[in-house]
């Protein structure tokens, strides 16, 4: 991979945040309702409105509020919380490492799962193996999370069971089990949803794979079963998960917005929720801002994992 090309690369990922900081901030500009209103109540007097805007600045221009917000995330400071009147970089900041923390779990059991599936299926076409795990990821597929983590919650969580703990969250540095023990939900929930999906398509790709020349010819020449599975087939089979792989990293780290409000789960979706419930344009410009710069960074990730594992991929 030549240095120009990952240049080329970053570019195109600063130019993408700073596209995402404009429309992020015209989109939290066409909100219905005022912030002051949402802060103050509805019966708040004229004057009082006023003060609160003018304290907020959201009585200046559009163009003046959007370079005031810019100038501070490009030096740390994403100003500060309508709801809470705390600032919103430490807050989000300690929402994304909660999440990250989930995120991890979760891909670490997507990938020690998905992909032996996928290969197994593959390897059994036809055969029962391959059956009860095509029915399981078509389950899997088409449960939504929220109808998914609900069903888990009731049985799990219900007082029947009683597993694992409904809601919450404890730090890992305070107690690691019982982190462990308020987290099970919402990572099982993921990798379930994520297990199913990806290991449908490490199976498809690898049936493609199973049939080619290629395959064959290493099979004719006597190459260990196992060999010609893990060490041939599965390696040009991983592309197409890779990229699913890298947009669900993104994706968890939004914690699926539905999983962390239904497990009362304080990630980084949880607060862009409440975000949005209270109009906190602060809270809500850097939750997205955040999420969209992750989808960013795992797309080019995913660029990167490419051209190691498929040498015919050169990037100029």
């Amino acid at each position: 991979m030549s240095a120009s090309f990952l240049l080329k690369r970053l570019f195109y990922l600063v130019l993408t945040a700073f596209l995402v900081t404009l429309i992020i901030f015209g989109v939290t500009q066409v909100l219905p309702a005022n912030a002051a209103t949402m802060i103050l109540g509805e019966y708040a007097t004229d004057e009082a409105l006023a003060a609160v805007n003018a304290r907020l600045g959201l009585d200046q221009s559009a163009l003046v509020q959007y370079w005031s917000w810019l100038s501070g995330v490009l030096h740390g400071d994403f100003g500060t919380s309508m709801r809470t009147g705390q600032p919103v970089g430490p807050t989000i900041l300690a929402a994304l490492g909660r999440s990250s923390i989930l995120a991890v779990l979760s891909l670490v059991l997507v990938s020690l799962l998905a992909i032996p599936l996928g290969v197994l299926a593959a390897a059994r076409r036809g055969k029962a193996a391959d059956l009860g795990i095509s029915l399981v990821s078509y389950i899997g597929v088409s449960l939504p999370e929220f109808v998914l983590a609900t069903l888990l919650l009731v049985w799990l969580a219900g007082p029947s069971v009683g597993l694992f703990p409904a809601s919450g969250y404890t730090s890992f540095a305070e107690n690691p089990l019982d982190a462990l023990h308020h987290i099970a939900l919402p990572v099982i929930t993921l990798t379930i949803v994520l297990t199913a999906h990806i290991s449908r398509m490490v199976r498809s790709e690898m049936v493609d794979t199973l049939g080619s020349d290629f395959v064959r010819a290493a099979r004719l020449r006597g190459i260990p079963r196992r060999q010609v599975l893990f060490r041939h087939a599965l390696r040009n089979s991983l592309l197409p998960a890779i990229t699913v792989i890298a947009l669900d990293i993104g994706y968890l780290i939004g914690g699926v917005i539905v999983v962390e409000e239904v497990f009362s789960f304080p990630g980084i979706g949880r607060q862009l929720i409440l975000a949005i419930q209270n109009r906190d344009l602060p809270m809500l410009q850097a939750g997205a801002l955040i999420m969209a710069l992750t989808y960013a960074f795992a797309n080019l990730f995913a660029d990167l994992v490419y051209g190691m594992l498929d040498k015919r991929i050169q990037y100029q």
